[in-house]
C-alpha cells in the first residue's frame, strides 16, 4: 500500500482538459506506456512535494470474526485511523513514469483504465502465488491535488476499501519519498 501511495500522484495529476487514456486486458507497463505517451510536451502533473493521507473506510480480514470483539475492534480502529505520507515527485518522474506508478508489478493486468477529463475509473486483476485479487479505482484529478477511493478483494487479504486525498504543497524539501 505504501508503494502505491506514494507512486499515486503520477498517475492521477492529469489536467482536466488534457489527453484520454484508455486500455483494456493490459499490463500495468503498457499503462504506463499510453500515460507517458499521452504527455506529449505538456505535463500531466505538478512536480514537487505532494502531502496526502490515506484513509481505510472498511476492512474485513479472514480472522476477524473469530477474535474476541474488543480486539477486533481494536485492530480495525488503528488500521482505519489513516496514515499520512508525503512525496516528492520530480521534473524526471514527470517526464518519464515508471511501470507500476499504479501500485500493480507483473502479476496484475488491468481490466479496463480510463483516465480522462478529470476522472479515473480503472479495475486491475493480480494473481500471486494461486491467489487472485482484485482492485478498483474511482475518482477525480487536478495537476495539483486528487482524490480516489480504491477497493481491494479477493485471495487471503479480505476486502479492503480506502480513500486517498493528495495534495501539491509547493516544492520538494529533499525529506520526502521520491
Amino acid at each position: 500500500m505504501k508503494r502505491f501511495t506514494m507512486l499515486l500522484p503520477l498517475v492521477l495529476a492529469a489536467c482536466n482538459s488534457g489527453p484520454k487514456v484508455t486500455a483494456e486486458n493490459a499490463s500495468v507497463e503498457e499503462v504506463s506506456n499510453k500515460v507517458a505517451a499521452a504527455q506529449g510536451a505538456g505535463s500531466f502533473i505538478s512536480p514537487g512535494h505532494w502531502d496526502g493521507k490515506v484513509t481505510i473506510t472498511n476492512l474485513d480480514m479472514p480472522g476477524m470474526d473469530k477474535m474476541p470483539p474488543e480486539m477486533a475492534k481494536a485492530m480495525k480502529d488503528k488500521m482505519m485511523k489513516g496514515q499520512e505520507f508525503a512525496s516528492c515527485v520530480t521534473e524526471a518522474d514527470v517526464k518519464s513514469p515508471k511501470a507500476g506508478m499504479f501500485g500493480g508489478d507483473k502479476s496484475c493486468r488491468y481490466d479496463h483504465f480510463t483516465m480522462a477529463g478529470g476522472t479515473i475509473d480503472a479495475k486491475m486483476t493480480c494473481e500471486t502465488a494461486g491467489q487472485k485479487r482484485d482492485m478498483t479505482i474511482k475518482g477525480n484529478y487536478s495537476p495539483d491535488s486528487y482524490h480516489t477511493e480504491v477497493t481491494s478483494s479477493g485471495g487471503q487479504a479480505g476486502t479492503m476499501a480506502m480513500t486517498i486525498d493528495a495534495k501539491r504543497a509547493g516544492a520538494c524539501t529533499g525529506k520526502e519519498k521520491s
